[in-house]
């Protein structure tokens, strides 16, 4: 299975977290970044995402149809994230548009074992591939570097 943790784009500052937008550089780099992983996704993929309207944004970027879950939302835990994705099961490709900390934690438990809080920059993707029991690290992105 192939799971990709997205952390929406830059988005706008304020008080209602919900309704943050993405800034025209939030614009650009969820179009870099979705344009990027196109490029190596199959034809068939799912796209799981946060309520928010940042994350919605960042995803509309890729795909046209996404299923919207309170899983992969604010206060998500890295539990609820990998249920959403239907860790380690899941039939094809799965990115999901979400947050941090819990995209960092999420990573983190995959690839170290161990509960952690790594950082994952606004518009970065972490690609984690498992293979029998094995997870393994297949490349983590940040936007600036594609676009």
């Amino acid at each position: 299975m192939d799971l990709i943790l997205w952390r929406h784009a830059e988005a706008e500052d304020g008080l209602d977290d919900e309704k943050r937008k993405l800034t025209t550089k939030g614009r650009r780099q969820a179009a870099a970044m979705a344009q990027w992983l196109r490029g190596r996704l199959p034809k068939h993929f799912s796209v799981v995402v946060s309520p928010a309207v940042r994350t919605q944004q960042t995803a509309a970027a890729l795909a046209s149809e996404f299923i919207t879950s309170d899983e992969v939302g604010l206060g998500a835990s890295p539990d609820s994230i990998l249920h959403a994705a239907g860790w380690p099961r899941a039939s094809q490709p799965v990115v999901i548009v979400g947050h941090q900390p819990t995209l960092g934690m999420t990573a983190a438990h995959l690839i170290s074992g161990r509960d952690s809080q790594w950082s994952v920059r606004k518009g970065s993707i972490v690609w984690i591939t498992r293979k029998g029991s094995e997870n393994t690290l297949r490349a983590v992105l940040p936007p600036d570097l594609i676009g």
